[in-house]
């Protein structure tokens, strides 16, 4: 395995803002969490902060925190800049290192709307429901046969009526992992599953310290709201999480014209001292702990105040964000592949291809919501997914770096002349075989009846493949370990297709 090549695509990352941009941004960031400070509802998140020398001011309905620059610079000194991934199958692990600019695209969101395409008498409809465990099993198939997709993150809403709240987290990691090689990571809905999902993590990954080394399912936290505020809540699984070592994203996400500034400086600035802000209440709970920098910006439609992902600025905020975290020295989790349009087609297209092809640009290592996301992110369609799928492949192939070395300099020159001296003139002869080396990139989903289609019946032939689940002995352990698991989460993908 140690030869296998890296998951994700090494790019030159694009840096949009100069070194005393970078500066300026970061000065601002860190005057801003000095005053007017940040905003915390939660009790021991402050007690933290005091002890660690904070001016602590206490408001009616919570504290309001001043924090030195120097208690940045110790938290982002203990911060880890390489972070493992593991994942069921070693050869999918990701090693993030903030130093390396290694592109890596996965899914996201808990979306309420499952949309299927179907076709009838030569006429494409599009098919709603509600989201479900058997729903989320088969997203989580669909995702491990998409060969561009390196991580998975559960993008539909499980709203099984019989499934318990408690259970919730244990149910969709667990449908997730048993579906899946690759990695695994999601929100954590109740503080008292993260035991238990501790408890899944290390039978899957074959024990304690196999989870230590390469976690095969990770987390992610918002404890930020948007402006400059701490939430309660979140920030006690944030501390939990943080304390047993395992990754974590520290997420925020401020819409630009409603919780942030509509411009590109006001909105970085106040999204990157949120970051840090969370960057150091994780270092403070455990030095060492490895965090993720969690941009996910966004602008406001200023004629109903939704988010919009389809749109210019959402690249600048993000390019922004990556070139921060690398400054840093902290892998960058970004943002990519949304779409306003409700359904597939041009519009869905044009949008998604807009912000795929330019935030990877800047360099994050590990970019989200890439995959079959329709209408922001309140949709998951699977014929989208697999259109997602054949656009990132392009565009991976179109970051890729030129081949150009002082090693191949006799072996360009020798063919030129090889082929001036034949009769033929030809480089037909030269091109590499098709069995060992792709001569082109062609699209994935050429068709008769069009890319959607040939996506549709894609999406039919991978529901029928053989899910490459967990051992039966694995999944005994885990009924074992874990009672009261519903049946569904062993179902078979795509059970209700025809």
């Amino acid at each position: 395995m140690e030869n296998q090549k890296p998951r994700g695509v090494l790019v030159r990352p694009k840096e949009r803002l100069s070194p005393r941009q970078v500066q300026i941004i970061d000065e601002v960031s860190r005057e801003l969490l000095q005053n007017p400070g940040i905003l915390c509802y939660n009790r021991e998140a402050t007690e933290l902060f005091r002890g660690a020398g904070a001016f602590i001011e206490e408001k009616s309905s919570g504290w309001k925190i001043s924090i030195p620059p120097e208690l940045i610079d110790r938290a982002l000194e203990t911060a880890p800049a390489k972070i493992t991934l593991g994942a069921r199958e070693p050869g999918n692990n990701l090693v993030l290192d903030a130093h390396e600019a290694r592109v890596r695209f996965g899914s996201g969101s808990e979306t309420n709307t499952w949309l299927e395409v179907e076709e009838k008498d030569d006429k494409i409809e599009f098919i709603k429901s509600k989201g479900s465990l058997e729903k989320l099993c088969t997203a989580a198939h669909l995702a491990d046969n998409l060969e561009n997709l390196d991580f998975f993150i559960r993008c539909v809403n499980v709203q099984d009526k019989e499934l318990k709240n408690e259970k919730r987290d244990v149910h969709i990691f667990t449908a997730s992992l048993n579906n899946i090689t690759k990695h695994v990571q999601g929100g954590l809905a109740d503080i008292e599953a993260l035991p238990d999902l501790i408890k899944l993590g290390q039978i899957v990954a074959g024990g304690k310290e196999a989870f230590a080394r390469a976690p095969v399912l990770s987390f992610i936290t918002c404890i930020s709201k948007s402006p400059l505020q701490i939430v309660n809540d979140t920030t006690d699984k944030h501390l939990a999480i943080a304390r047993e070592g395992i990754p974590l994203v520290v997420s925020t996400s401020p819409m630009g014209g409603t919780t942030a500034p509509f411009d590109e400086f006001g909105m970085i600035a106040q999204i990157n001292a949120e970051i840090l802000a969370s960057v150091t209440l994780n270092q403070l709970a455990a030095p060492g702990a490895p965090v993720l920098y969690g941009s996910v910006p966004v602008r406001s439609r200023l004629d109903n105040l939704t988010d919009m992902y389809g749109a210019p600025e959402f690249i600048h905020y993000n390019q922004d964000c990556a070139q921060m975290a690398r400054h840093y020295g902290l892998p960058c989790y970004s943002t990519a592949g949304v779409g306003d349009a409700r359904v597939p087609g041009i519009q869905a297209t044009a949008e998604k291809m807009l912000t795929i092809t330019g935030v990877p640009l800047a360099g994050a290592q590990y970019i989200h919501y890439a995959f079959g996301l329709l209408d922001r992110t309140s949709t998951f369609s699977p014929e989208q997914a697999i259109l997602d799928n054949a656009h990132i492949g392009m565009v991976k192939a179109g970051l890729t770096e030129p081949d150009i070395t002082e090693k191949r300099k006799g072996k360009i020159t020798e063919m030129v002349r090889e082929v001036m001296a034949s009769k033929h003139q030809t480089y037909i002869y030269h091109l590499p075989q098709p069995s060992k080396e792709e001569v082109y990139i062609r699209y994935s989903l050429e068709g008769e009846r069009g890319a959607l289609s040939t996506a549709h019946q894609k999406y039919r032939e991978i529901c029928s493949k053989k899910p490459q689940n967990l051992p039966s002995e694995i999944q005994e352990e885990i009924k074992a370990e874990i009672p009261g698991l519903l049946p569904q989460i062993w179902s078979k993908p795509g059970n209700w297709l025809k």
